[in-house]
């Protein structure tokens, strides 16, 4: 299968959704027409019948069995449709992040500070690696994901992905069946939401309150009833019984009660949330793996969707208790207080527990997202990663995040034969494109994920960037103080793991002398603790580097047009001298 295919794929989904949708749409519509209808003209024969003591007194109801079932059935229609439109979002979704116009998480908030990678290579933010992989509906699947992009895997953590994302890819209707979980929007709580209720201290308070709460809630409830069909001269002697037991009950809930509102604040973020989980672990409990990542998942996941499940009366209290159709009822049952004090009772028992199955559920979610997007990307290679020597060898790589009709591709070799590449070339002739496509490739095999790529083989290694380095206000740095502290980074990880760096015009904020000097000293220093990578210069004196046991190659022009670049990686040092023809271009008289 291509790219072109799945995406022709989706499309047809997508028409075969709008169809479906417009024929429920149809059939609501006359299902409730015609009940309104039968229930109209029964009613009205009934009481016309009646009238004539044609038939017996109970006759007129006879209409109502037909326009319940009529409105059950249209209930069932409207159901219908709320999936296939959850459906139909979810294939315009996919189809968009194929065509470059998604619009989905930019996960900006997962963007780390002083991070070795991430800001230079796009990670997160409009147009991301970020934004083009997340289809995960709960926030601690998009935290989980997040961590997948930012921190390095082992080769044998990397390898285990793999396996379970090849497992997950063809799984189209494991994914519509993640579309359809729940009825929420992930950005409603943050993970930091749900951890604050976690960790909160847990309450003090009498046990038997809560059981006295219940039983005396379910005595007050049945006394209302029976005062409401009584005879009015019971009144007096049921009111009494009644008057007691809700005093009572208030009184118990204004001792809880400022702990109430704290317990109920901090839980009503994440109901939603915990309902979508429950729907969802449910789901991974039923599925049958193969690969043991995804295996260990599912069965950690075991008997989680019952017991979250015990939740749904104390959170549908908390979410409905606040509507006019529950309000007084609510208060005069203390229903907010006895909801408080079972989610309480509940935390406290599997606290432990869920912990380990929001651990699952972020895993999983992470997985399908990768899963999803290799799906979509059939014509990419899946990684060969292996152990040992720092290497990187790539045929035909390009960027993950280019049209695939625009995207250049160029063969990589770095290892123990050639540790480093000096790139060289002028502005704009693709240089930086080149060092992220390498470093993207690096971080995706690390998630599981296939890369852009004919060919890949690498071993596990811990990726630093010094591409888009910059001055901070803030900080009080200058962008060469702060490509330094990055290089310093960068040399300090190589003592300890297989470094593999992407320089970008290496110390350009020094005198060309000193900028050559120390940036000899660099490449040496990691070339001796094998570290490999590839350094970019317009500045063709920092060739001499090369001299440390690695390879000038450039990028230049492909015609004699001097902004004509074919951004292919060609043998040797840049010929090009362009910038007084670019500078002519611009109406500078040189």
């Amino acid at each position: 299968m291509t790219t072109g295919e799945v995406l022709l794929q989706y499309q047809q989904r997508i028409g075969e959704l709008q169809d479906a949708l417009g024929v429920i749409q149809t059939r609501q519509s006359a299902t409730l027409a015609i009940a309104l209808l039968a229930a109209l003209i029964a009613l009205g024969a009934g009481f016309f019948a009646y009238s004539r003591r044609l038939i017996p007194t109970w006759y007129p109801a006879a209409a109502l069995p037909p326009l319940v079932i009529a409105l059950r059935h249209h209930n069932r229609l409207r159901r219908q449709a709320q999936n296939t439109s959850s459906l139909h979002t979810h294939y315009s979704r996919a189809r968009d992040r194929m065509e470059g116009n998604g619009e989905g998480p930019q996960g900006g908030e997962f963007q780390p500070t002083n991070h070795p990678f991430a800001s230079d290579l796009c990670l997160f933010g409009p147009g991301s690696l970020f934004q083009r992989l997340c289809t995960a509906r709960t926030h601690i699947g998009q935290q989980r994901l997040a961590r997948y992009l930012t921190h390095p895997a082992t080769s044998e953590e990397a390898l285990h992905r793999q396996q379970a994302v090849r497992e997950l890819a063809p799984l189209t209707m494991l994914r519509e069946q993640m579309s359809l979980l729940g009825s929420y929007d992930a950005q409603e709580s943050k993970w930091q939401t749900f951890a604050a209720w976690l960790d909160a201290p847990f309450a003090q308070y009498p046990q038997w309150l809560r059981i006295y709460l219940l039983i005396s809630s379910i005595c007050l409830l049945a006394m209302s009833i029976a005062a409401a069909v009584a005879p009015a001269a019971l009144w007096p002697q049921l009111s009494r019984p009644i008057i007691a037991t809700a005093l009572t009950q208030a009184v118990c809930s204004a001792f809880l009660l400022r702990w109430v509102r704290a317990t109920l604040a901090a839980a009503a973020p994440v109901a939603h949330e915990v309902r979508l989980m429950r729907e969802g672990l449910a789901l991974l409990e039923r599925q049958q793996f193969s690969s043991p990542k995804l295996a260990a998942l599912a069965q950690r996941a075991q008997n989680a969707s019952a017991l979250l499940g015990q939740l749904d009366p104390a959170f549908l209290i908390l979410t409905q208790r606040t509507k006019e159709w529950l309000f007084h009822l609510s208060l005069w049952l203390a229903l907010g207080t006895q909801a408080a004090l079972a989610i309480e009772s509940w935390r406290q028992q599997h606290r432990t527990a869920l912990l380990a199955w929001l651990d699952a559920w972020a895993e999983f979610e992470a997985l399908l997202a990768i899963a999803a997007y290799a799906y979509e990307n059939p014509e990419d290679c899946w990684p060969d990663i292996t152990a040992g020597d720092a290497t990187f060898e790539a045929q035909q790589l390009g960027h993950p995040l280019l049209p695939r009709e625009i995207c250049v591709r160029n063969d990589v070799n770095l290892g123990p034969a050639s540790p480093f590449w000096v790139i060289s070339g002028s502005n704009m002739s693709g240089k930086s494109t080149l060092l992220r496509s390498i470093g993207l490739a690096s971080v995706l095999a690390q998630c599981g994920a296939p890369v852009r790529a004919a060919t890949l083989r690498l071993s596990a290694l811990r990726v630093h960037a010094a591409i888009s380095v910059s001055d901070s206000l803030q900080e009080g740095k200058s962008r060469f103080l702060a490509e330094v502290q990055r290089l310093r980074d960068t040399l300090e990880a190589a003592i300890h793991h297989p470094v593999l760096y992407l320089i970008d015009e290496i110390f350009s904020g020094t005198n060309s002398r000193d900028r050559q000097l120390a940036a000899d000293a660099v490449i040496a220093t990691l070339t001796a603790r094998r570290a490999i990578g590839a350094i970019s210069t317009h500045d063709i004196a920092l060739a001499s580097i090369a001299a440390h046991g690695g390879l000038n190659v450039h990028m230049a022009s492909s015609g004699i047009h001097p902004l004509d670049f074919d951004y292919r990686i060609k043998p040797g040092v840049t010929p090009e001298t362009n910038a007084i023809e670019i500078a002519r271009m611009a109406g500078v008289p040189v």
